[in-house]
């Protein structure tokens, strides 16, 4: 019975929003009869109309082979054989998949870190996303000496070439009463929904428990989602000094200076602290079944906990670190924190994806060239930390997860794009219907307008061929990198053209995009995540019998 109520809440859901974005579709979009694209509406100033025919439409919650008209850069309608007229270009989608194009939620372009400078900016690393297939991406606005207003500004000004929608998190390095007042700006007027908050890299953005604890208890009072990066930072110093003792000078020190267990312990304190202030935690990077553990020992307990792999953790190990050719081991862009961990964790990362205990799938693309990498030649300590693969993410996760036949089409689109819905799905049979439904469109603000192949949403879309191949190669990648940590891997399943904002930015291995023509999209706070937590606290203070009433006598 738990599994057809289960199957009759998703076909209402997909029935109310189905319904609903034809709705608004129809308000907005001018149909003569069944005939798009008709210039004889009268009112219509489209600049591209599109057709894509007879594929494979993938939603996270649903499939079906349907039609997929756009106009506007909206999606105007989704059903079996649309009619157009002869302004509307016509791409054959036949024994393909369409769905919508990936979010990214963790990158880091034009990021100022470690002495130097990420070499993709947002117009370099935002062309090689849509090359790869992804259309939004979410990255981290770094504080100025700790002003997050000035960090915003900054970032405002790094994002004038942007040739794709992206929205912010924001990174928390220091606290005052400043810092909590501009919190409350972020979210209000900024549109950021997000906090990031660095339990690592010592002495430059790492932050303590009490500042953890102060920082948690404003995002819950914002509604906006507490984000860790979970190392233990003072026992990575620690690590980091005895391998410079033992004289372990190159990149293989690195790995040993941050094991898993340090991972592992930041991950579950941030889960305990997150506990007792009960506000939502997402914890940023998942890299080791260690921490994987901990996270899902806090999920299994009830506890609003999120992980989110990345693509380097999913797909290579550390053996490259290893390897005694330096330019091998640092050039091929293998160092990042957490670090990739040893053969085992791959796979185990990819199962805990498969069944719900991890939920979406980021980059943390962060990429450097040799000449940067080679600053810690003589010192890992000095490497610039991060990997590229906002290019590479969407070939990847198909190959190793949907090819392998670990997860479906429509989880793919849910881990890669709509990575609300196994987070809904988890909570959903708890929920009364109309409060799921209203939940739904509400989820960072941007699903179904992101997300979605559905009327009324962005038209933000891939096709997929899954019988095609791929090869990753720094020669023919879009990133500035002169490597690529992926460098060499083949697999089957290749995005065959992207549709960003209505307008065809890749097909036939060509990319037309243009500088500017991003658009920042504003995320409001109090996800779904937060629905219950007032009653939580409500049920808690009630439950404390305190304090108690106590009878003095006196004495005398």
């Amino acid at each position: 019975m738990a599994v057809d109520r289960h199957i009759l809440i998703s076909s209402l859901i997909f029935f109310f929003f189905a319904y609903s974005h034809l709705v608004y579709a129809a308000a907005q979009f001018c149909e003569s009869g069944t005939v798009y694209g008709d210039s004889g509406c009268g009112t219509s100033t489209a600049s591209s109309k599109m057709l894509i025919t007879g594929g494979i439409v993938v939603n996270a919650f649903h499939q079906e082979v349907a039609d997929v008209y756009v106009e506007d850069e909206i999606i105007v309608a989704v059903k079996p054989n649309i009619k157009v007229g002869d302004d509307v270009t016509v791409i054959d989608a036949t024994g393909k998949f369409v769905m919508p194009g990936g979010i990214d939620p963790h990158t880091h372009l034009a990021f100022e870190f470690m002495g130097t400078e990420t070499v993709d900016d947002f117009f370099h690393g935002q062309a090689a996303a849509l090359a790869g297939g992804t259309t939004m991406h979410i990255d981290f606005v770094i504080p100025v000496s700790g002003n997050l207003t000035a960090g915003f500004e900054a970032y405002e000004k790094k994002t004038e070439n942007a040739c794709m929608d992206y929205g912010f998190h924001m990174a928390i390095t220091k606290w005052d009463d400043e810092v909590s007042r501009e919190m409350e700006i972020m979210v209000k007027e900024k549109g950021i929904n997000s906090f990031k908050f660095f339990m690592a890299y010592k002495g430059a953005l790492m932050i303590n428990d009490e500042l953890l604890l102060d920082g948690f208890k404003r995002c819950k009072s914002l509604g906006a989602l507490a984000m860790v990066h979970a190392e233990n930072g003072d026992a990575v110093v620690e690590g980091q000094k005895r391998m410079i003792e033992l004289g372990i000078t190159g990149p293989e020190g690195h790995d040993l200076s941050r094991p898993a267990l340090l991972e592992a312990e930041a991950t579950g304190r941030a889960i305990r602290l997150a506990k007792f202030v009960n506000t939502p935690l997402y914890v940023v990077h998942v890299m080791s079944i260690d921490a994987m553990e901990e996270i899902a020992k806090a999920r299994k307990s009830g506890q609003r906990v999120i992980g989110e792999p990345v693509v380097s953790g999913l797909i290579l190990d550390n053996s490259r670190l290893w390897d005694p050719d330096f330019r091998i081991a640092s050039k091929q862009v293998y160092v990042m924190s957490p670090p990739i961990r040893e053969t085992g964790h791959d796979k185990a990362l990819q199962a805990a994806l498969s069944n719900g205990l991890l939920q979406l799938v980021g980059t943390d693309h962060c990429g450097f060239n040799s000449t940067q990498k080679a600053f810690g030649i003589d010192d890992f300590r000095k490497i610039p930390n991060g990997v590229n693969g906002i290019e590479e993410r969407m070939h990847l996760v198909w190959n190793a997860m949907v090819e392998s036949g670990q997860i479906s089409p429509s989880d793919y689109v849910r881990m890669t794009s709509t990575e609300w819905y196994a987070l809904l799905s988890d909570h959903l049979q708890h929920l009364e219907l109309p409060f799921a439904l209203y939940k739904l469109a509400k989820i960072f603000n941007i699903y179904p307008r992101k997300g979605a192949i559905l009327a009324g949403s962005d038209a933000d879309i891939i096709i997929l061929n899954p019988n095609a191949s791929f090869k990753i190669s720094a020669n023919s990648h879009h990133s500035r990198s002169d490597n690529n940590v992926f460098e060499g891997f083949t697999g089957k399943g290749k995005v065959e053209v992207t549709i960003a904002g209505g307008r065809i930015v890749w097909q036939n291995e060509e990319l037309k995009v243009v500088p500017g023509s991003g658009k920042y999209i504003k995320m409001s706070p109090y996800s779904y995540l937060f629905s219950g937590i007032d009653k939580t606290d409500a049920n808690y203070l009630a439950s404390v019998k305190a304090p108690v009433q106590r009878q003095f006598k006196s004495s005398i």
